[in-house]
């Protein structure tokens, strides 16, 4: 059972005026939106607030700002969160009684959901306006913790806080995190889930599947998805445009069949790689036909999303380095610092690569200190 299961049978909010930070995911086990769900508990909805990609997720690309809005159903206003502000202002807070966040999150760093969640509660921290964040799944589990820690030079729109790649935390256990380690200090509220338990991935759970993000359609690319978002960083596609993101990639400039040996051979564990063809509608490559792999996970257990990605960075720049670049600034709202280093948390890995290293040379070897200092959040 979600959190917002359980808030929107407790009646705890009824006659509150309450904000609500949502998207299309934020539904309960009947597919009933959290708005409809909390107006329905009796509380009284006075904003909508949505996140990177709009509140209906209809923004397709990234980067892209989503206009503020108006709800006919509910006759609020909808305030954007990635738009001239990412924090909600003293005027978009005016008259809430409570903000309630449930959002979806998909279990990696760089995913911008959490930071609008951290945001929030900076704002009503501010503002002296309580938060109630209602769990959620982590939809690849709760168990598997992997990648470089973010070291605080490198925060960002992209990652706040010093947690890995894939942290193995659900969205509550995060707001715990950021609200009492890293300092927030809002009045806050967890509504946890029952019945989840930390080895399930979301169809495991029975319950209905909505897309978190348009570029995420499946739990396949979410679990490929703490790895494959590297190649943002690079002049790789990781698929944007066709119907597998992130589950495919690719360049013109690469032989599919080739590279898809090469990984192969390595043997990384829990996954083999099917050579493919692929045109993009829309972002990298668009209209260009490009040569890349397919990622079939096929042990999730023993697969390991940013290993294997390190492979493939270091298998595409090796097969062709003259013509493997790293992107170039801006990226979400930096406009200095290089996308790649945002994303891996450090300038490390670019600059191993760079200087004829290897990507394990810039991997974290040791995620002893986050898993001791997880433990402490841990609701399940």
């Amino acid at each position: 059972m979600l959190g917002l299961d359980s808030l929107g049978s407790s009646g705890q909010l009824s006659g509150q005026r309450i904000g609500l930070v949502c998207n299309q995911a934020s539904v309960n086990r009947h597919l009933q939106h959290a708005a409809e769900v909390l107006t329905d508990a009796g509380a009284r909805l006075t904003a909508l607030f949505g996140p990177q990609h709009g509140i209906r997720s209809d923004r397709q690309d990234n980067m892209v700002e989503t206009p503020h809005g108006h709800d006919l159903a509910h006759a609020v206003p909808v305030y954007s969160l990635y738009s001239e502000t990412r924090t909600p202002t003293a005027e978009m807070l005016k008259g809430v009684d409570r903000l309630v966040i449930d959002l979806p999150d998909v279990g990696t760093r760089v995913y911008t959901y959490a930071y609008t969640m951290a945001n929030c509660l900076r704002a009503c921290r501010e503002h002296g306006v309580p938060v109630m964040v209602t769990d959620r799944p982590n939809p690849i589990g709760g168990v598997a913790v992997e990648g470089p820690v973010l070291e605080p030079a490198w925060t960002s729109f992209v990652g706040q806080f010093p947690i890995p790649l894939r942290h193995g935390l659900t969205i509550g256990e995060l707001a715990k995190l950021f609200n009492r380690e890293f300092g927030i200090g809002a009045e806050l509220e967890i509504v946890p889930m029952t019945g989840w338990s930390r080895v399930m991935y979301f169809d495991d759970t029975e319950l209905p599947w909505v897309l978190p993000s348009p570029n995420l359609p499946s739990l396949e690319s979410l679990i490929v998805y703490p790895g494959m978002v590297l190649l943002e960083g690079t002049n790789l596609s990781e698929g944007r445009g066709t119907t597998r993101p992130f589950e495919v990639f690719g360049a013109p400039w690469l032989d599919g069949e080739r590279l898809a040996a090469h990984l192969n051979d390595i043997g990384l564990p829990g996954v083999r790689f099917r050579p493919v063809g692929f045109e993009p509608t829309f972002q990298k490559y668009s209209g260009t036909a490009c040569g890349g792999c397919e990622i079939h996970v096929l042990d999730r257990k023993q697969y390991r999303a940013v290993r294997t990605a390190l492979a493939i960075l270091e298998a595409c720049r090796n097969a062709d380095p003259g013509r493997f670049e790293w992107k170039q600034p801006p990226y979400e709202y930096e406009h200095d610092r290089m996308p790649i280093d945002l994303l891996w948390g450090s300038d490390r890995l670019r600059t191993s690569l760079d200087a004829g290293g290897s990507a394990a040379d810039a991997h974290a070897k040791d995620l002893d200190d986050f898993l001791e200092l997880r433990e402490r959040y841990l609701l399940y």
